[in-house]
């Protein structure tokens, strides 16, 4: 043990244990989550000795304040060989305690964990919701999978659809705060990401929409038949170019529903692409951190070969930034194909248009007509309007996605 381990460092006597926001720290476990290996800030933020932590369970940092919720959709994750970020209060040998935001990833036979001091403002909302975990546990008698439930539906009521999205957008704005909190300039990427899932967000929230509007105007054309029918023989010019229009309109809607939508697409996974590799971006940067510290710390590590830990670190790097730049090539496939369908959409609407002018004409030739079949004309192009410009936002949010994806 070198000079350095055997100093005394000053703690506090009670209260939160010492951990800067610039510091990083790792603990590696086996599939049963023993402890096989951590770095120099994880044993002295815990107090503990080397001996202590080499071969305990990990849980022997745990504090009572966690919700065993948590830890139940933790385990439930991992297990099945997904990498999972959570708020987490530890407890130190001594008492004290400590709140990371820990990123767990499946390393070799078992798991590592790298861990970093949150900031946020949404970290303040997450203890909230802990408390009321914790509450429903003890009085309630809650049992760990109804308070991981719980914790699901009140994740759904914040807006997010699944745990993931939560764990990469806490993650972010762990980074993001904390590169604020230290004076860093932002990580370029994460931010990059960041925006490109607000941008995938909003093109999933459009292409939606222009789907509900191609079926609302489905109906027009069939009140202009029957309308049509009432002041013109049968067969007449306006009910033929509303039977094409509406036809027409159809063809379009379902050729953009099965091209963009469809079973041989992948529109769903544009957002949840981009969610994952922001997860594994920040994952990465965290990781790297932590080979950096590692490096710097040359600390003795007990038991554990430090070359090895860093040769482990470094292969979880490439790992993570070879999944990210995967799901991203995915989604610049995605988003080039988009940009495509708009472009014929907006071929299509040239004739849609066309045939609308036509019914226009006709229907002023129509004496007995009155205000009312123009009215729905009318309707017609405001509806067309409308879609166009929805085409013209999605192609927009393609581009930038992107872009942003160079």
């Amino acid at each position: 043990m070198s000079f350095v381990d055997r100093r005394v460092e000053t703690r506090p006597s009670s209260g939160e244990a010492p951990f800067g926001l610039n510091e990083v720290f790792f603990s590696r476990t086996d599939s049963r989550g023993v402890i096989q290996a951590g770095n120099y800030v994880f044993r002295r933020v815990g107090a503990y000795s080397w001996s202590e932590l080499i071969g305990a369970p990990h849980k022997v940092i745990r504090h009572p304040d966690m919700p065993k919720g948590v830890f139940s959709l933790f385990w439930e994750t991992i297990q099945r060989g997904e990498a999972i970020g959570a708020y987490v209060k530890n407890k130190a040998k001594d008492g004290l305690y400590y709140w990371v935001f820990a990123v767990v990833v499946p390393c070799q036979d078992g798991y590592l964990s790298a861990r970093i001091k949150p900031s946020s403002k949404l970290f303040d909302e997450v203890r909230g919701l802990y408390a009321k975990m914790l509450k429903r546990e003890k009085d309630e008698g809650a049992s760990p999978e109804d308070s991981a439930r719980y914790l699901l539906d009140w994740l759904a009521g914040q807006g997010y659809e699944n745990y993931h999205q939560f764990a990469a957008h806490a993650l972010s704005q762990e980074l993001i705060a904390r590169d604020q909190g230290l004076g860093n300039q932002p990580h370029a990427r994460v931010r990059e990401l960041t925006s490109m899932l607000k941008d995938a967000e909003t093109l999933v929230e459009e292409t939606e929409g222009l789907i509900t509007d191609f079926d609302a105007m489905h109906t027009i054309p069939h009140n202009l038949r029957v309308l049509a029918s009432r002041i013109e023989p049968s067969g007449g010019p306006v009910t033929v170019l509303s039977q094409n229009y509406g036809a027409m309109s159809r063809q379009m809607s379902d050729w953009f529903a099965a091209h963009v939508m469809g079973k041989n697409s992948n529109f769903a996974k544009i957002k949840s692409s981009v969610n994952a590799s922001l997860f594994v971006e920040g994952m990465a940067r965290i990781l790297i951190e932590c080979d950096n510290q590692l490096q710097e710390e040359r600390r003795s590590m007990g038991e554990a070969d430090m070359e090895a830990e860093r040769d482990i670190l470094s292969n979880l790097v490439k790992e993570q930034v070879k999944r990210s730049e995967e799901g991203m090539r995915e989604v610049d496939g995605e988003a080039s194909r988009i940009t495509a369908a708009c472009q014929i959409m907006h071929r299509h609407f040239l004739g849609l248009s066309s045939t609308r002018v036509l019914l226009k004409i006709e229907s002023a030739r129509l004496t007995d007509s009155g205000e009312t079949l123009a009215d729905i004309i009318d309707q017609l192009g405001g509806f067309q309007e409308r879609i166009s410009r929805r085409l013209d936002r999605i192609g927009k949010l393609s581009e930038e996605i992107r872009m942003l994806e160079q």
